[in-house]
């Protein structure tokens, strides 16, 4: 695994923890469907920070769930009710973006940003496995790098 690979999966979990973030500012400001759409881009930049350990990307949303399915859950590297979890977190996503009139419930909201929560802390866990070293001492070590 080369540092280029680590380096990417760092960075596309930082993001994916600010969408969670935002997610959750959005949920208290009563701004459901865009909380329930930065829930699922958090899953989504973290199944891609997982994927480019092993140097795998795509340029659809099917194709990255597909390729982590195929990679991470099929494998049983991670559990089959995260692959599930990203799958539905997808087509709500869409639904509330494109469907006219998909009213997003504060139920609906928080159901989704609790199961990105999930989602992320199994992430993290499993790149934590697959690293000799974790993420995060690698940035203690450098915090030069993560300071610009």
């Amino acid at each position: 695994m080369t540092d280029n690979c680590v380096d990417l999966a760092n960075y596309r979990l930082q993001r994916a923890r600010e969408h969670l973030k935002s997610a959750e500012i959005l949920l208290n400001s009563g701004m459901y469907s865009d909380s329930l759409g930065r829930s699922y881009y958090a899953m989504f930049a973290a199944a891609r920070a997982l994927l480019a350990l092993k140097q795998l990307d795509s340029k659809k949303h099917a194709g990255i769930i597909s390729l982590f399915n195929q990679h991470f859950v099929k494998t049983g590297l991670v559990e089959r009710s995260a692959g599930r979890n990203l799958s539905k977190a997808r087509i709500k996503r869409e639904s509330s973006d494109y469907t006219d009139f998909y009213l997003v419930s504060k139920e609906e909201a928080y159901s989704q940003l609790e199961a990105a929560k999930q989602f992320m802390a199994t992430i993290e866990s499993t790149i934590n496995k697959l690293l000799p070293e974790t993420i995060e001492n690698r940035r203690d070590e450098n915090p030069s790098e993560s300071d610009n």
